[in-house]
């Protein structure tokens, strides 16, 4: 069993930064991705980051140049250093492992004000 636990989701002002952790432990699992999630109030889930085992990165269009995800396999922590925050960030952040599984975190809030 691989577990994922979130930190440092918080209330910050327009223009803010915050930084997301991810730390997994359990079961020593090959795992070949981690990525964040966010889920918007009504929204579904979207990706926001990946990072791969090798440390290749992908964003999505609308946090590149201020989002930042670093760690993952094979070490145990994720990152996501989260700068300039918009109003529209504000949401759920989850952290997802995938290997031959996917593994799910449980969310850290974000909470961006005008």
């Amino acid at each position: 069993q691989v577990t994922l636990v979130e930190s440092g989701g918080g209330l910050v002002q327009a223009g803010g930064s915050l930084t997301l952790t991810c730390k997994r432990t359990g079961v020593a699992v090959r795992i070949n991705t981690m990525a964040w999630y966010r889920q918007a109030p009504g929204k579904q889930r979207e990706l926001v980051a990946t990072i791969s085992s090798v440390g290749s990165t992908n964003y999505v269009d609308s946090v590149k140049g201020r989002f930042t995800i670093s760690g993952g396999s094979p070490g145990n922590t994720l990152y996501l250093q989260m700068n300039n925050l918009k109003p529209e960030a504000t949401g759920v952040y989850y952290c997802q492992a995938a290997g031959s599984l996917v593994y799910w975190g449980q969310g850290t809030q974000v909470t961006v004000s005008s």
